[in-house]
């Protein structure tokens, strides 16, 4: 059984920094790719970053440059970094698994958690 569980989330001002963690609670297979997706308020989900086993990585490119995405295969955990948030980046923020060549497949999600950016 595979869990995923988000944190980090809360209220900043803009220009500011969070970091998001995702726990992987059971073991997944390595050809896996970990991904952080967002909802904002009255928008579809939409992904934000991906990473493969290997630390290949993608990111939308509103998102590029101040974002980054990385894992930590011995801890079980995938990473968001924040950084010079914007108000639009506000959301909820999940992180999901797919399967590696299964793009639009996402096999595990976690809760979400909030990323509010206001001053």
């Amino acid at each position: 059984q595979v869990q995923l569980v988000e944190s980090g989330g809360g209220l900043v001002q803009p220009g500011g920094s969070l970091r998001l963690s995702c726990v992987v609670s059971g073991r997944i297979s390595r050809n896996y790719v970990m991904a952080w997706f967002r909802q904002a308020p009255g928008k579809e989900r939409a992904l934000v970053a991906n990473i493969s086993w290997s630390s290949s990585t993608y990111y939308v490119a509103s998102v590029k440059g101040r974002f980054t995405i990385s894992r930590d295969n011995a801890k079980n955990t995938v990473y968001l970094q924040m950084n010079n948030l914007i108000p639009e980046d506000t959301a909820v923020y999940y992180c999901a698994a797919r399967r590696a060549g299964v793009p639009g497949k996402y096999d595990y999600w976690g809760q979400g958690t909030q990323v509010t950016v206001s001053s």
